[in-house]
């Protein structure tokens, strides 16, 4: 008599069935959504979103997930991303550096409008087409060198090509996603987490869409931040500090860290890092150094803090608040004073981690990085992917479900007034945090790491090797 299938061959039908759903939705996503078609947008990625869930929650077997992760991935390759328009500054930065010109001397307009002396060197008739494109032509550029030189050389090896362009910056992506898989795969073990917690963060949608589809170097900070973790694991604190400096030169946001650097360090280990990290960072920006490199970075900045605003919380929240007591738009001022509560509270949640041992940092640091964004002007959808990094070291999963209900942000984009919607904003801050609330109350913020003790080897920071006296 024939045999029925087992559950388990049940299960593992409709596992694979869920993967080719999500992998069709991607394509949608990738080739036939619009960026204004909102309901298309939410439901391919609600469709994403629920398999993502039902995965996990089904123990997919490691090996599928991490194929999946990579074909997943793949099909982005030679698309033109659909729902950020900012890959148009990254060529523009890239047409610059590959002829020598620095990024930051000029704002896109002022570069047209009054051309510089090196300008006959420069492919003006390929900036005035992309000049149309940008979504910020009045402002100095923003992106660390590490971004500056992936584009260089991206626009190098396709200087007329677009898409070429975004295949040289998705592959190299790509290679930055391999890393953090291998990274998690050994980091998270010996956390003492199971290591089939590192496809939380390959298979989450928004992170396969934000990096490798829409070209977000997010990942490329979510790599280096391992790997410096896991230069510490091995007690190798110089190049954990060059790694570091890796990460701050993509991304700036990986600063924050160091007051919890500071606590889970001793005081002569921390100068050697500090002293590293000072020293690569120079030699990352020297190609960049002048004085109008920190004038206009600085200008970029500030202007970040008082006229930015895109789906935030608290500031929403105050801004309303403040007009509502003084009939007056506190925005200019609102910002520079919840930037002064960040620095506040970041020094809080490191006091409050006391001296932690290198296994609990990357909870403590998913706190550091989500009181950041809850109070900043300004959380673009990808910002949020190195808090599902960081979440599959926790118990708290606030950061993955907040990840995914930031694609509502998404709605602005419906017309060209960019208006967000009230609705969405309360609907995506209202479920994080009653999400966060309820695993207060369940104890999970209480205990950072699945570990029993301090990092394997028996220090609570990296030292030069077994010692009976305490590290450094």
């Amino acid at each position: 008599m024939p045999t029925s299938p087992s559950p388990a061959s049940w299960l593992r039908a409709g596992q694979l069935g869920a993967l080719l759903l999500t992998g069709a939705a991607y394509w949608g996503l990738a080739y036939a959504t619009p960026r204004p078609q909102f309901g298309q947008l939410l439901g391919l990625l609600a469709v994403a979103g629920v398999a993502y869930v039902w995965l996990l929650r089904t123990q997919l077997p490691l090996r599928w997930g991490l194929g999946a992760a990579l074909l997943f991935r793949l099909l982005w390759l030679p698309a033109t991303p659909a729902l950020s328009d900012d890959f148009y500054r990254f060529r523009w930065d890239g047409l610059l550096v590959s002829h020598g010109h620095n990024p930051f001397a000029e704002t896109p307009r002022q570069l047209l409008a009054w051309p510089p002396a090196d300008s006959a060197t420069l492919p003006m008739p390929e900036l005035r087409r992309l000049l149309p494109h940008l979504n910020s032509p009045a402002y100095f550029s923003v992106y660390p060198p590490v971004c500056q030189a992936l584009y260089g050389a991206a626009t190098k090896a396709f200087p007329t090509s677009q898409t070429g362009f975004l295949i040289v910056v998705r592959l190299a992506l790509l290679l930055a996603d391999a890393g953090a898989a291998v990274l998690l795969l050994w980091l998270l073990p010996l956390a003492g987490w199971p290591a089939r917690r590192a496809l939380a963060y390959l298979l989450h949608p928004l992170v396969v869409v934000e990096v490798v589809g829409n070209v977000h170097m997010e990942g490329a900070v979510v790599c280096l931040l391992l790997l410096a973790g896991a230069l510490l694991a091995r007690r190798r604190l110089r190049l954990a500090a060059g790694a570091f400096a890796l990460a701050v030169a993509t991304k700036l946001l990986p600063l924050l860290a160091l007051p919890l650097l500071a606590r889970c360090l001793s005081p002569r280990r921390l100068w050697q890092f500090v002293g590293v990290l000072t020293g690569c960072l120079g030699v990352l920006f020297a190609p960049f150094l002048s004085w109008r490199l920190f004038l206009h970075i600085g200008l970029s900045i500030g202007l970040y803090f008082q006229r930015f605003e895109f789906n935030a919380s608290v500031f929403y929240v105050l801004l309303a608040l403040g007009k509502w007591l003084t009939g007056y738009d506190l925005v200019g001022g609102l910002g520079p004073l919840l930037g002064a509560a960040t620095i506040c509270l970041i020094f809080l949640i490191a006091r409050r981690a006391g001296r932690p041992a290198l296994s609990a940092l990357p909870h403590w640091l998913l706190l550091t990085f989500s009181g950041y964004f809850m109070l900043a002007t300004t959380v673009h959808p990808w910002y949020l992917v190195p808090l599902v990094a960081l979440s599959c070291f926790s118990r708290l999963h606030y950061a993955r479900v907040w990840a995914g209900l930031a694609v509502l942000s998404y709605s602005a984009y419906r017309t060209s007034a960019y208006t967000e919607s009230g609705v969405l904003l309360t609907l995506e801050y209202g479920v994080v945090l009653a999400w966060a609330i309820g695993e207060y109350y369940l104890g999970r913020w209480q205990r950072p790491s699945a570990t029993t003790g301090p990092w394997p080897g028996g220090a609570s920071e990296p030292g030069p090797g077994p010692s009976p006296r305490r590290a450094g």
